[in-house]
């Protein structure tokens, strides 16, 4: 993958499943650990291994990091994203999230077997969590690059359910809260980089 040569200080980079936005961030990453011999990277895996496929689909992530970015160090962490960013940034550390709509999901649409006053205070919870990761204090509190990586999920159809428009209302909302503060945003398609937002 081509253009990669630019580190920006913040970058968000969204697209559909399977369009490259993973291998994108991990080639930035690479680029970031050849850069100097003091430079460090750290990837915040946001995924629950919900169910067989799941368990399948983030060991094959796992593989492909260990090919593409060996040097790469992975932090699970699927709801507290924020304390999460906060300990493993520094000025010599690039740090990526993948991804935001799995830690959306994470908080938005709890286990079923949670009661129904649990999934209320959840709501509250996730509330706050998102507000918490977009605010300008909170990329000015971040010395080092970071790498957002999100789905952009409301361009086709929208499948019926309350639940499901709400998400994607709220997933939509994030990607813009995000975007608006990072340098740089990247869309990507077909493996190909389209950049919406700062110099490529």
């Amino acid at each position: 993958m081509a253009d990669v040569a630019r580190i920006s200080a913040s970058e968000l980079i969204v697209g559909g499943q399977k369009s490259g936005k993973s291998r994108r961030a991990e080639m930035l990453a690479a680029h970031w650990l050849g850069q100097s011999t003091t430079h460090r990277a750290v990837l915040i895996a946001t995924a629950r291994p919900g169910d067989a496929e799941m368990q399948r689909r983030i060991e094959r992530h796992r593989q492909d990091r260990a090919a593409r970015a060996p040097q790469l160090h992975t932090v699970e962490e699927p709801l507290e994203l924020a304390a999460a960013i906060a300990v493993h940034s520094n000025a010599h550390t690039l740090v990526i999230v993948d991804c935001l709509t799995l830690w959306l999901t994470n908080w938005l649409m709890p286990a079923p077997e949670f009661k129904k006053n649990q999934a209320e205070a959840q709501s509250e919870r996730a509330q706050a969590a998102i507000k918490s990761i977009a605010t300008p204090e909170a990329f000015a509190a971040t010395p080092g690059p970071l790498i957002w990586v999100s789905n952009e999920i409301g361009l086709g159809v929208i499948p019926l359910g309350r639940e499901t428009r709400e998400f994607v209302d709220a997933l939509g909302s994030l990607n813009q809260a995000v975007a608006e503060r990072c340098e740089r945003v990247t869309f990507m398609a077909a493996g190909l980089p389209v950049h919406l937002k700062g110099a490529p």
